[in-house]
């Protein structure tokens, strides 16, 4: 797998609450998060951080027989998102400055070209390939539903005043259910991960524009978050782009 990870503040913020890191295990096994914090007192940031931090040591702790199967890979990213999802909630309780604090999550677990997707919140997941693109996740967000509904178009949603309101986040809450997506990544694929600071500014065919272009993968994210800024910047901008290949090139 090759891959990039951009975390860029923006051109508004005063500190970058979102946070991306792609981990890989000797066994092969590798992992893609992206998290982007929320909470009173620039608490998002402490979110954030502890999403990564606590991942990264689950992943590299966790033995093998866990992901021998789609099954047992989910049984272990439900529970580790649970376990994240107390440590942080737990945390916001006993420190007044973080009290609801939260993040979203996306953890991305890969075996070669399949890839299983945890999912809380607003941050997305899409899939571009030879026939186009999708979106592959659902955001937890008032918006959504009212999409889902019927009561408001996906155009009306994008300018909508409760558009950031997000329904589900991991520390809000003493419980969470994430939800779960499988891909399997064709030959000269990409999955994006990413933040809403790069979703609320790029459409899918502004994306692919950038992703299919014969640049580099590195220069790929690059663009992304230029052009994100260059629509506005208003939000901190993170990503993970992976391209999955027979061959290294």
């Amino acid at each position: 797998m090759k891959y990039t990870v951009e975390s860029d503040i923006g051109l508004k913020r005063a500190i970058n609450e979102d946070r991306a890191a792609f981990f890989k295990r000797l066994d092969g096994y590798e992992l893609a998060l992206v998290a982007d914090g929320m909470g009173g007192h620039n608490a998002g940031d402490v979110a954030s951080d502890m999403a990564m931090k606590q991942m990264e040591t689950v992943f590299f702790q966790a033995e093998a027989h866990h992901f021998e199967s789609t099954t047992s890979k989910k049984e272990w990213l439900l529970q580790a998102v649970e376990q994240l999802n107390t440590t942080i909630y737990d945390y916001s309780l006993s420190h007044e400055d973080c009290k609801g604090m939260g993040t979203t999550f996306i953890a991305v677990l890969i075996e070669q070209n399949h890839c299983l997707i945890s999912h809380v919140g607003d941050s997305r997941v899409y899939y571009f390939f030879d026939e186009g693109a999708k979106q592959i996740t659902k955001d937890h967000s008032y918006v959504n539903v009212l999409v889902e509904n019927g009561e408001i178009s996906e155009e009306e949603a994008l300018t909508h005043p409760k558009k950031n309101f997000i329904l589900k986040a991991v520390g809000t809450e003493e419980i969470i259910e994430p939800d779960f997506y499988e891909v399997e990544l064709a030959p000269q694929s990409y999955l994006l991960v990413c933040s809403d600071g790069l979703s609320n500014k790029l459409s899918i065919p502004e994306m692919a524009s950038i992703i299919t272009f014969p640049d580099s993968i590195e220069e790929k994210g690059q663009k992304l978050v230029k052009l994100a800024n260059a629509s506005g910047g208003e939000d901190n901008i993170s990503l993970v782009l992976l391209t999955w290949q027979h061959e290294e090139v």
